[in-house]
């Protein structure tokens, strides 16, 4: 009883400090996102007392100790991944048609490109991408370590914790708070709100870690442990910032000018690095060896991959800032760096693919393998494109153009995207005791329509921001610009409709994976043929004799 009246005494009191920061709120959002803050309390207060065992708590039954693993969480995991991948891609398709028919802001901010495309931005990447590291993470961390997850309280904390976030960031952007500050828009209460969240994340990662009964750590663990700290100390740095109010939304940061620009883009870019490369490369340095159900090909090139990774990909970041007021030996420092990086990003990708060694005939069997390849090729193609585009001659083509567009999608659509969703279809109908997925077939469906999704929207980026950037420096005989701004935008509406088109089928894809997920939770299994090879028939595969007249 004791422990019931502790948790709604802890619910009942952010309730009432939310609803007093929303009483003395300075401005109106701000007033909004503590309401927002006291319903989640009143939720957190309803569900603590009605899943309360009053017999248990009073010591009349005793409770049954848990064994086995701890997946609660990364079941809520799972389902929180595809519902927020379904919000961030359609508020992508959104705003990628808001570029051809502007009419589509329909004249109010809430709906406005400026405010939509940040909330997509988050959706995807914090989202969709962060609740497929937190929920794979833990399934990983517990296998590998043979140890159940440390303190399965504070997991639960971590995983609400961050879905309170998420709500306040996306609801943030609506009502036009932001920092300005690319993948790290929310305001000062949000930062520190996820800042509790993460080092709880990380204890709960390294607490199993400490408690394992494995006496060797797995590389995939290696990678999300520095996925972890290192978004950690970049969030901290780059967020420092003095609120005007306590009770209002807005701060200034504690960087200006050129230094701000600096911060910005080392930790814009080691999010890139961190979160969306070695948070995913942990995934896959598990998944992919399950799923071929093959050893990785070298473990000692996943242990040199690691440490050349985490030690170039933190210098790479002034190469967002070719041509700008930073010092040029910051840009070409920046630049060296991230073509170095080409190197162990390959050599990841190798050890990727040359894992299905004597695998490679479930490529055509086995769907999940598939989307697991292609996520590894758009991997390398994606870490030779961007050492390409810190190249200064060619980033002075490139840079504000939709080519950045189209690199920084390959990466997301194709490596995050595709590996995230082979996680998915691996991890359910385990999590859920099922004998497989409700259909094969479908996940066939969804690996095609994602495929020329993905071949659809990089490509006319790519055609796009090259005729961006070549109009934008034609000069005529007499030395002016050719071409006005406004004609360049016309230009593009053509691509943008093809970018519209192949966002649309991936969305289509990501249906089909809800879909699929879905019926594979309620126990249903599609009558489907099977996925397998033409039949052989020997005497068919012999050549043909010829009958003497």
């Amino acid at each position: 009883m004791v422990d019931i009246l502790i948790k709604a005494g802890g619910w009942l009191l952010a309730f009432g400090l939310a609803l007093a920061a929303a009483a003395l709120a300075v401005d109106s959002a701000f007033a909004v996102q503590m309401v927002i803050v006291a319903g989640a309390a009143l939720i957190g207060l309803c569900v603590s007392l009605s899943r309360a065992n009053y017999d248990a708590s009073a010591a009349l039954v005793v409770r049954l100790r848990a064994t086995g693993y701890y997946d609660d969480m990364i079941r809520w995991g799972v389902i929180a991944t595809v519902f927020w991948g379904l919000v961030g891609m359609l508020a992508g398709l959104y705003i990628a048609l808001q570029l051809a028919w502007p009419s589509l802001n329909l004249g109010i901010e809430y709906t406005s490109f400026g405010r939509l495309r940040p909330l997509h931005t988050s959706a995807v990447i914090f989202a969709f991408g962060g609740n497929a590291l937190i929920a794979s993470s833990f399934w990983v961390v517990q296998r590998t370590c043979r140890a159940r997850l440390a303190f399965p309280a504070l997991a639960r904390f971590v995983f609400w914790g961050y879905q309170v976030f998420i709500v306040l960031a996306a609801s943030g952007y609506v009502l036009g708070i932001t920092e300005g500050k690319e993948y790290a828009e929310p305001e000062w209460y949000v930062d520190i709100w996820l800042t509790i969240v993460w080092v709880s994340y990380l204890a709960v990662f390294l607490g199993t870690i400490v408690r394992r009964h494995e006496p060797h750590i797995y590389v995939a663990n290696w990678f999300y442990l520095a996925f972890i700290v290192t978004v950690a100390m970049l969030h901290l740095v780059n967020n420092l910032s003095m609120p005007v109010s306590l009770f209002g939304s807005k701060s200034y940061s504690a960087f200006a000018g050129v230094q701000d620009a600096l911060t910005q883009w080392w930790y814009g870019h080691n999010a890139v690095g961190f979160f969306l490369t070695a948070g995913f490369l942990g995934m896959m340095y598990y998944f992919v060896p399950k799923q071929a159900e093959r050893p990785v090909f070298s473990y000692r090139l996943s242990i040199v991959h690691f440490w050349s990774l985490i030690f170039l990909y933190i210098w790479a970041g002034p190469h967002h800032l070719h041509y700008t007021a930073l010092p040029d030996w910051a840009q070409t420092l920046g630049a060296v760096f991230s073509i170095m990086l080409w190197m162990p990003s390959w050599g990841g990708m190798i050890n990727g693919l040359m894992t299905l060694n004597g695998a490679w005939d479930k490529v055509r069997t086995d769907p999940i393998i598939r989307m697991q390849v292609l996520a590894l090729a758009f991997y390398g193609m994606s870490t030779f494109e961007g050492p390409m585009m810190s190249i200064k001659s060619v980033n002075s083509l490139s840079h504000y153009t939709d080519w950045t567009i189209g690199h920084v999608h390959s990466g997301a659509l194709g490596w995050v995207g595709m590996i995230s969703f082979a996680t998915v279809y691996f991890l359910t109908p385990r999590l859920w005791g099922r004998s497989r997925i409700y259909s094969l077939r479908m996940i066939n469906w969804h690996f095609w329509t994602a495929t020329l999704g993905i071949v659809l929207y990089i490509s006319s980026m790519w055609v796009a921001g090259i005729m961006q950037g070549l109009m934008w420096r034609e000069y005529g005989h007499d030395g002016y610009l050719v071409y006005a701004f406004v004609e360049v935008v016309a230009a593009m509406k053509p691509y943008y409709l093809i970018r519209a088109a192949g966002g649309l089928l991936y969305l289509l894809g990501s249906i089909f994976m809800a879909w699929n997920v879905y019926q594979t939770i309620r126990g249903r299994l599609r009558d489907e043929a099977p996925l397998t090879d033409a039949p052989y028939d020997r005497a068919l595969d012999l050549p043909v004799q010829l009958i003497a007249a």
